[in-house]
């Protein structure tokens, strides 16, 4: 159908809100005036923010995302019946229907597979919903652990146009040579390699066509449904579902935004050289005058993962110093820096040819608010010192409680996760690379730090503690550099180590403090 213009909708939206009955729009027929003025005050935020999102996503955006939506749900449930799973889900709903226990494992997979054919929004939402473990059920984080975000690439044309048309110049006048084969294609971007007049060697991330459209429409209208919601049933606010949306839909906006990635990783660069860290790590030069919003260029890194042994053999004479370095500017980042490196997965760390770690992907970042910090860093000294209730003492300091929480019992819970923590033994796993060389690799190490993760999160959520998410950003970041460390360093103890410097016990950011390597 046709759109209607914006004073339409509001007529239509006012006339529907004066013909329902009143218990409709308030919690009683004989509600307070003062009640009845906040619901007409809320019920024209929620109008506003619709028609916001009629205006931004475009007046076909809604149809066609629907059409795609409908159709996406067909192929997935084809799928389900053709697969067998149709039937678990039918019986975990049926199940959830009776007020039964529900396995969740079942659903979670549906929907996973359902996001993944929805496309760029939903495998982004996907992705948020795996590092957030403090906002989802278990079942949910696990599963969206496996959505992949690797795509076919856009065609070389399309890239090209779209370079031309970000740096409003041809693609002759500001590379030399660019590569017409993507080193790498996801949902939202994908990356060339390509060298620029002046004979840098570069990588340029280049977003692709009519993402950012389909980001905004689809996060626009969850963000209405959620409101929506909300409104017609005051109690979800105390779920907190629309500030969790809200909160997806910000972080993955700014993701589109190259100009702030950009400015991320020249914030960590100059938080190096400020602290005289250039020596131990370094994140990729940036060249803004061949970038854009959704154009990104920066220097190419030649290294290896941070779980390639063998490679890091090559570049390194002591990976455990190696291990150190990285660890060590991470950490400090965290307390030092605007931001911190959020996803520092084996892929985003390299150990480049000249021995130091090389941090990539700044689309991901954190930032730590003092009282978390402090807690964090309180937890830390605890550990060292084998202070259990210390430790459940600052937890309960960082988290968000109702009740009072016992701490007793919650320290017991908290050390038997960290001996777990610290009583695991990495399955390495050898591989060969196809060139002679052999690679060495953690087994299941997402996986692995997954499930320390959300043990994490149900000790503190069993004992009344709501973490926020910060929180599980850092122990995830320090749980993937735990696995480093079991296949690089398996004797270091980061706590106890005088070389591992963690921003705790009063040391400050080093200077200068190059571990050789």
């Amino acid at each position: 159908g046709e759109a209607l213009p914006d004073a339409d909708v509001a007529a239509s939206f006012g006339r529907w809100s004066s013909s329902v009955p009143h218990t409709a729009l308030s919690a009683t027929a004989t509600a307070p005036s003062l009640d009845s003025e906040k619901r007409r005050q809320e019920a024209q935020r929620l109008l506003e923010d619709i028609l916001d999102v009629v205006r931004s996503a475009g007046p076909q955006a809604g149809a066609v995302r629907s059409f795609q939506a409908l159709r996406a749900a067909a192929l997935t449930a084809l799928d389900a019946v053709r697969d067998g799973e149709a039937r678990e889900v039918l019986q975990a709903i049926q199940a959830f229907a009776r007020g039964e226990a529900v396995d969740d494992a079942p659903l979670a997979r549906l929907l996973r597979k359902l996001f993944q054919r929805l496309g760029s929004t939903y495998v982004k939402l996907g992705q948020f919903i795996a590092s957030s473990p403090t906002l989802f059920p278990p079942a949910y984080v696990r599963e969206f652990q496996q959505c992949l975000d690797r795509t076919e690439p856009t065609s070389y044309d399309i890239i090209e146009r779209t370079v031309e048309q970000e740096l409003g110049r041809p693609l002759s006048a500001v590379f030399r040579s660019f590569d017409k084969e993507a080193l790498a294609s996801a949902s939202v971007a994908q990356v060339h390699a390509a060298v620029l007049l002046s004979g840098e060697k570069v990588a340029v991330k280049v977003q692709k066509p009519g993402v950012g459209q389909v980001l905004e429409a689809d996060l626009g209208f969850l963000y209405i449904a959620a409101r929506t919601l909300e409104f017609l049933n005051p109690e979800l606010a105390r779920t907190s579902l629309v500030d969790i949306v809200a909160e997806i839909r910000s972080s993955m906006l700014n993701e589109l935004d190259f100009g702030q990635e950009l400015k991320n990783i020249e914030v960590f660069r100059r938080f190096l050289r400020d602290n005289g860290l250039e020596g131990l790590a370094t994140a990729p030069r940036t060249f803004p005058q061949a970038s854009a919003k959704k154009v990104l260029t920066m220097e190419l890194f030649e290294g290896v993962p941070l779980i390639d042994l063998e490679g890091i053999r090559s570049y390194s004479r002591n990976p455990e110093a190696t291990l150190i370095n990285a660890l060590n500017v991470w950490a400090l980042s965290v307390r030092g820096c605007e931001i911190f490196h959020a996803d520092v997965h084996a892929g985003n760390l390299l150990v480049l040819k000249d021995g130091r770690v090389g941090f990539i992907d700044f689309g991901i970042v954190g930032r730590v608010p003092p009282k978390i910090w402090s807690a964090v860093e309180g937890l830390t000294i605890a550990f060292v010192a084998n202070d259990a209730r210390g430790m459940a003492r600052n937890l309960i300091a960082m988290g968000a409680t109702a009740a009072a929480v016992d701490e007793a019992a919650l320290a017991q819970d908290v050390a038997s996760v960290l001996a777990r923590i610290s009583g695991l033994e990495p399955e390495v796993v050898l591989r060969g690379a196809g060139n002679g060389r052999v690679t060495a690799e953690v087994a299941l190490d997402n996986e692995q730090v997954t499930e320390l993760l959300l043990e994490v999160i149900r000790v503190a959520d069993s004992n009344g503690l709501k973490l926020p998410r910060e929180f599980a950003l850092l122990v995830k970041q320090a749980l993937y550099f735990d696995r480093y460390t079991k296949l690089l360093a398996p004797e270091l103890d980061p706590l106890r180590d005088s070389r591992v410097n963690l921003g705790t016990r009063g040391r400050g950011i080093p200077r200068g403090d190059v571990i050789d390597v």
